[in-house]
């Protein structure tokens, strides 16, 4: 594909979520205003105000060979190679000032397609009602009568320690605890692709 159908491709599949915008809010883990560090945790793309991705595509279907992945922070983009050739480009968001995303060298050390997060979440009631947003356990002070409700972090791929890729907001700058975020359905592509050791080479 070249690259001036990607284009066109990406440009209609935003036009598309932006018409289903109801449809896709259904989802329930796009159902609350939480913005996580990994989270997909807004009403989604368009209504939070985030910028349009014009960079993400797949062109991986038919392509074989050795995956391997390649993040540049400054760029805010992962490259996705099988075989050395490049199969897709995703926008990101990495890690904030003060809670950088890690460089160096790493390896795919877990997937987990339902990850929930067990440090960052939410204190909600006993009807699931969010009563204090944006908590990390342990540290911030839990309202009488809550309990903690850990971020979900669709198609979670762990390289390094907490950090992993996966679905989560994208505000269009480093926004997160030093995940990295890309768009649902190249997380979804990145994470069927890879495999347990698959090579991460993160740089600035």
């Amino acid at each position: 594909m070249k690259r001036g159908r990607r284009t066109l491709v990406a440009g209609l599949v935003g036009a598309v979520c932006t018409i289903f915008m109801v449809g896709c809010g259904e989802d329930p883990r796009f159902s609350t205003q939480t913005q996580y560090l990994g989270g997909v945790y807004g009403p989604g793309p368009v209504s939070s105000g985030a910028p349009q991705d014009n960079v993400s595509y797949w062109d991986g279907e038919d392509m074989n060979g050795k995956p391997s992945v390649k993040i540049s922070l400054g760029e805010q983009r992962a490259y996705f190679y099988k075989g050395g050739k490049l199969a897709g480009i995703s926008q990101l968001s990495t890690g904030r000032e003060g809670l950088n995303t890690p460089i160096g060298h790493f390896a795919i050390q877990q997937k987990d397609v339902n990850h929930v997060s067990t440090k960052y979440g939410d204190y909600v009631d006993a009807a699931d009602t969010v009563v204090k947003p944006n908590v990390e356990l342990g540290v911030d002070p839990k309202p009488p009568g809550t309990h903690f409700k850990g971020a979900p972090m669709p198609y979670f791929m762990r390289i390094h320690g907490g950090v992993g890729m996966h679905a989560g907001y994208l505000p269009g700058y480093p926004a997160s605890h030093g995940c990295i975020r890309m768009p649902e359905f190249m997380a979804e592509n990145f994470f069927k692709s890879v495999s347990v050791g698959t090579p991460i080479s993160i740089t600035n």
